[in-house]
Formats: C-alpha cells, structure tokens, sequence
C-alpha cells in the first residue's frame, strides 16, 4: 500500500483516528493528573509531618529542661534557705512534670490500648510508653526527696539523670525520618528489639524506684488520688 492510499484511509476514517487520538491524550493526562496527585499528598504528609516534628520536638525540649532542673534541684537540695522553700520548689517542678506527662500523651498515646484499662478514659487505656514513663519515676523520685536526711541519697539527681537519658533516646528514635513510614503510628512503628530494650529499661528505672524507696505506691488505685497522680 502506497503513502498516498494509506492518506487517503485516513481522510476515510477521520472520525475514527480523532477519536483514537482523543482517548490516547485523555489516558496520558489521567496519568499525569494521578501522579500529580500523588506528588501533592506526599508534600501535604510531609508538611503533616513536619509540624507533628516541630511541636514533639518542642515537647521534648521543655521535657529535657525539666528533668534537667529537677535533677540540679537534687542535688542542690542542701543549699535551700529553709523547708518552706525547699517544699515550693520541689511542687514547682513535680507540677510541671505531670503536665508534661499528660502533654506528652498528645504525640505517644498509650501502648497496647485495646487490651488493658478498657474502664478508664480513652487516654489512659493500655500502657504508658517507655518514653513518658521515664518522665512519671522521675516525678516520683522528686516526691520522695529530702531537704536533708531520710531516705535520700546523694545519687538522686544521678537517677533522674538516667531518667532523662532513657527520654532524649526515645524521642530521638521517635524523630528519626529512616525509622518513620507512618505519620499517625509511627512511635509504634519501631522495631520489637529496639522497643522491647526501652521497656525493659523503663522496668529497671522503675525496680530501682522501688528498691530505692520502700512503702512507695506507684499503682494509683492503690493509694488516695493526689492532684499530681500518676496514671497508667
């Protein structure tokens, strides 16, 4: 078949090749149109995840300020004027302790929610993450400290100092982008090795707790609730 009966065809069966030619551009710019729209969700995910960073990051940073005076408060304690003093600053930072605590619930919701406390408020269901869990023994630390004396050892500030350390390493691993495929689950996204090593560390903070002070109640439900308690 020559090029001009090939020509000719076409002129025959215009309608035909238009109509051809019409879906061909109309496939191409679904295409294009599906992969423009992928390309937008992935920047809004990643602006998404760019703010939940900046204020989780924000938290962590009044977490480590905190945790930070309490354990120079510690190891300070001698140094107060009188008891009277003594008592405020110690109330001043166990306050603002517990309400990071109840903050930090905002970025690491409790763990294992569909089994555990499934009689409390949504918020206080399943177990409280490594992660505040070392800002809570700290808190109790603090409850427990002297002015001078009693049960008090000099390695307070030490153990809150541990405390902290165990914070900075989960939010560190929380903020990691390689350790992040998901936005809303991605502090339950780390690895079973890695998790299962912040628990048991969590766990030791809190045996230590315990062997530090004796009688200690750490179980809420056990003791009469205090403005500051702690809850699981």
């Amino acid at each position: 078949m020559s090029m001009s009966d090939i020509l000719a065809l076409l002129r025959e069966h215009l309608d035909v090749v238009i109509a051809i030619g019409s879906a061909l551009v109309a496939l191409v710019s679904a295409f294009v149109s599906r992969a423009e729209t992928r390309r937008q969700r992935r920047l809004q995910t990643e602006r998404l995840r760019q703010s939940i960073d900046a204020a989780s990051l924000e938290w962590g940073n009044h977490a480590i300020d905190a945790l930070g005076r309490a354990a120079m408060f510690a190891r300070t304690r001698h140094l107060q004027a009188n008891n009277g003093t003594f008592a405020a600053g110690k109330h001043s930072l166990m306050i603002n302790l517990s309400a990071l605590v109840e903050r930090g619930r905002m970025f690491f919701p409790n763990l294992d929610a569909d089994n555990k406390g499934m009689d409390k408020d949504g918020a206080y269901r399943g177990h409280r993450p490594p992660i505040l869990d070392a800002i809570m023994w700290a808190y109790f630390e603090l409850d427990a400290l002297t002015r001078d004396g009693g049960p008090t050892g000099d390695n307070s500030a030490d153990y809150i100092d541990d405390c902290r350390r165990l914070m900075v390493s989960e939010l560190q691993a929380h903020l990691d982008p390689r350790r992040l495929d998901k936005i809303v689950e991605r502090y339950d996204d780390q690895t079973h090795e890695n998790r299962r090593e912040a628990i048991d560390r969590a766990n030791a903070l809190k045996a230590r707790l315990e062997s530090r002070r004796p009688g200690l109640v750490l179980d809420t439900s056990q003791r009469p609730a205090t403005p500051m308690e702690t809850r699981q």
